[in-house]
């Protein structure tokens, strides 16, 4: 996977300052207002630093004022420079909104290359007369995956919706099952190896806020029930939305968002606090142990989006998940930065005022836990929120395990986050060791200081056995994280023994 840097901004390159430019009525696509069509010659001549243009799904950018105010960097844009970058784009940053960032740079869109239909392809018309039954030839994915497409049917009684998805996957579980309603717009994605099945349907009739899901995981059935607001017959389930019954890549579907109420903003320490979110009553959603979700804001009329790790209320030291928590909240640990445009409106928020949250992302696996007896875990800062789950699961979970270690990098002894509970937890297994390493200690400090480094990895990560199976995860700033994996290799760690986590 690849990681991404920052690169330091020259002053009055800030988000804030790049959204003052784009509502300065200056020209920044040098169309001087007007909207053209592109042709592949056309964008493959703007290919330089000082005439950058870059397609992304279909529409072409002017991207050459947004240089110096790129947080990855001039080069990282050069990559895609008089190319579509839509594949580059998405494997970095495919939850940035850059139709709203970008929209001032918009030059038009790419010239259609015309190709001839599929003689297969059946007419929107026709699709929608079928609303409930196999999935349309033209959403599946090729002959090899036909076996696999998820199909659906719906049932009803006098007070009760029942859609019942057939995923043909085993070990189905509700993690993989997202379900949203709002306004008779129902909403159920399903998760299968990667890949997106979706039923979106605007509803016959109005329903009441609470679902249920079950799931048969043994034979991958999921079933929705629904509960009808009157007691009527209902003669369809509903009109179908335009992604209805499509089956495709996760990474090829967009981001979905739900508004979601702050509930509660605890401190954890001097800079960072704790904010719990209450998913809406109609929203079933799990994320799981090692993935993010994305916040997103309007900020001075720009859609502004940072990703971010839900972690648990706190460490159970009892060892189970506390009761329910994730049923119906998401707790986010963000650490609130001075200058941080994003971070200072998310502390601005009131209790009870709402932030969209999105489906959660990522490709940690638990199975890269359940097939290690050494488990380390490198941490710095807020790099710490993929861990809190992690290291829950690993010690209630994973009974093959013989050591979980948490090596924790931060400037002082303040930043150390949930640092009595760390403790605690170490006293209470003795399969779990934390050590603390602090890079500007104040003089009474007694434990390990320093940076991230070769010699202090070559003492705190071996192997618990000459043979054993490890697994190296790592969590914090990107230089942290690039220095980290690259020091792991050098000292033999395997690329399959090392999992960055990053957004």
């Amino acid at each position: 996977m690849a990681i991404t840097s920052l690169v330091p901004l020259k002053p009055g390159r800030s988000l804030m300052d790049w959204i003052r430019l784009t509502k300065s009525g200056k020209d920044m696509a040098g169309l001087k207002g007007r909207l053209i069509e592109v042709t592949e010659d056309e964008l493959a001549k703007h290919n330089k630093k000082e005439d950058c243009w870059i397609c992304i799904r279909g529409f072409v950018y002017n991207v050459t004022p947004y240089m110096e105010y790129h947080p990855g960097g001039e080069d990282e844009l050069m990559k895609a420079a008089g190319t579509d970058g839509t594949d580059l784009f998405d494997q970095v940053h495919r939850w940035v909104n850059y139709e709203s960032m970008l929209k001032e740079c918009l030059v038009g869109r790419m010239a259609a290359k015309l190709i001839a239909a599929p003689k297969e392809i059946t007419s929107v018309s026709e699709e929608k007369k079928h609303l409930n039954g196999m999935l349309p030839e033209k959403k599946v994915l090729g002959a090899s995956s036909k076996d696999l497409t998820p199909s659906y049917d719906w049932f009803q009684t006098d007070s009760l919706i029942a859609i019942v998805i057939y995923t043909k996957q085993k070990d189905m579980n509700a993690e993989l099952v997202i379900l949203d309603c709002e306004d008779k717009r129902l909403r159920g994605e399903i998760i299968v190896d990667g890949y997106s099945y979706l039923l979106e349907v605007d509803l016959d009739q109005a329903i009441q806020e609470d679902m249920a899901v079950n799931i048969a995981e043994k034979v991958g059935k999921v079933e929705i029930i629904l509960k009808k607001k009157d007691k009527v017959h209902w003669k369809i389930l509903g009109q179908p939305l335009e992604n209805h019954n499509t089956f495709m890549k996760r990474t090829d579907r967009g981001l979905f968002y739900r508004k979601c109420k702050l509930v509660s903003k605890t401190e954890v320490t001097h800079d960072t606090k704790l904010f719990c979110l209450l998913l809406p009553k109609s929203t079933h959603l799990r994320v799981p142990t090692g993935q993010h979700v994305y916040l997103k804001q309007i900020i001075a009329g720009t859609e502004v989006v940072k990703p971010y790790t839900p972690v648990l209320p706190f460490l159970p030291l009892d060892f189970q998940e506390p009761s329910g928590h994730d049923n119906a909240y998401i707790y986010l640990m963000i650490k609130i930065y001075s200058c941080g445009l994003f971070t200072q409106a998310l502390d601005h928020l009131q209790i009870g005022d709402y932030i969209s949250v999105s489906n959660p992302e990522g490709s940690f696996k638990k199975s890269q836990v359940q097939t290690s007896e050494d488990l380390f875990l490198l941490a710095a800062g807020t790099g710490f929120t993929p861990m809190v789950k992690l290291l829950n699961f690993a010690l209630t979970e994973v009974s093959c395990l013989r050591t979980v270690k948490l090596i924790f990098f931060n400037r002082t002894e303040d930043d150390i986050l949930w640092r009595n509970q760390l403790e605690q937890l170490a006293l209470k297994d003795e399969r779990f060791e934390v050590q603390f390493i602090l890079s500007q200690p104040i003089r009474d400090w007694v434990g390990k200081q320093g940076m991230i480094s070769s010699s202090l990895l070559s003492e705190f990560v071996k192997r618990s056995r000459k043979d054993s199976k490890v697994l190296i995860c790592i969590c914090g700033p990107a230089p942290f994280t690039e220095q980290g994996v690259q020091y792991l290799k050098d000292l033999g760690y395997s690329q399959e023994e090392v999992h960055p986590f990053i957004a």
